[in-house]
């Protein structure tokens, strides 16, 4: 359910009521400004907005403050569009407040980002994209239990999703629950092996019991994966670990 900000215009412009085409070329202009020059872009925008742009010019904003990094404000533009009248289907709303949410984020605002969350699953219940990134945020705000149950009213959907599976393994290992954050990690390592998030929740546990060369070995094959964010915690638990220390002769 969850486009990122730039397709979410075409939601945006399917809730719209019916404009002029003059207007729709600018609404796309404004988008492709946005990647080329976006501090222009937002200034076109909020002009096209004081002069009767609507929904659509609050949008382009919203993209525009995004790409400058600007995301609490980006954050607001997005909650009011979602609360904008014109716009009264309940996807669209909530894919809008989804994106607020994850502004919030980035604004590293996570108790914002919850409230934007929350406000989107009360127009789609059990949304497994939502109820994740209200677990993301929940996490960051250390409500592990708030956390786990999300994520385990995501998997109850789809059972087969490892990404979820490691994100509650975390969850659960951050309230003491081993036996079940164990039991998630051998089911992503099923489903996708060798899979670099779990190796990586599969390292902490191990480092957690004093198994520092399992936790080391799964640390090491996570980071020559080269996936992003899970091959950059690797690197960071493998820093934090220390050089190996070779067996004495």
């Amino acid at each position: 359910m969850k486009p990122c900000l730039l397709l979410l215009a075409v939601c945006v412009l399917a809730a719209l009521p019916a404009r002029a085409a003059e207007e729709v070329t600018n609404y796309d202009q404004c988008v492709a400004l946005v990647e080329k020059n976006a501090a222009v872009a937002e200034e076109r925008a909020r002009a096209w907005r004081n002069i009767g742009g609507g929904a659509a010019a609050t949008h382009c904003r919203a993209l525009a403050l995004t790409a400058l990094k600007r995301y609490g404000d980006a954050a607001h533009e997005l909650e009011s569009l979602a609360q904008d009248r014109s716009i009264d289907n309940p996807s669209d709303r909530a894919a809008l407040y989804d994106q607020a949410g994850n502004a919030w984020l980035l604004a590293g605002q996570a108790n914002e980002a919850e409230r934007a969350f929350s406000a989107a699953l009360a127009l789609l219940p059990n949304d497994i994209d939502l109820l994740t990134d209200r677990a993301r945020a929940r996490a960051l705000l250390k409500n592990w239990y708030g956390a786990e149950t999300d994520l385990s009213a995501a998997i109850v959907q789809d059972q087969d999703r490892p990404d979820l599976l490691v994100l509650r393994a975390s969850a659960r290992r951050a309230l003491g629950k081993k036996d079940g954050a164990a039991a998630d990690i051998v089911r992503a390592l099923a489903l996708y092996p060798d899979y670099p998030a779990a190796l990586v929740e599969r390292g902490e546990m191990k480092y957690e019991v004093g198994d520092l060369n399992g936790a080391r070995a799964d640390w090491k094959k996570a980071a020559a994966s080269h996936e992003g964010d899970a091959a950059a915690a690797a690197r960071r638990d493998l820093e934090q670990l220390g050089p190996e220390q070779k067996p004495l002769r």
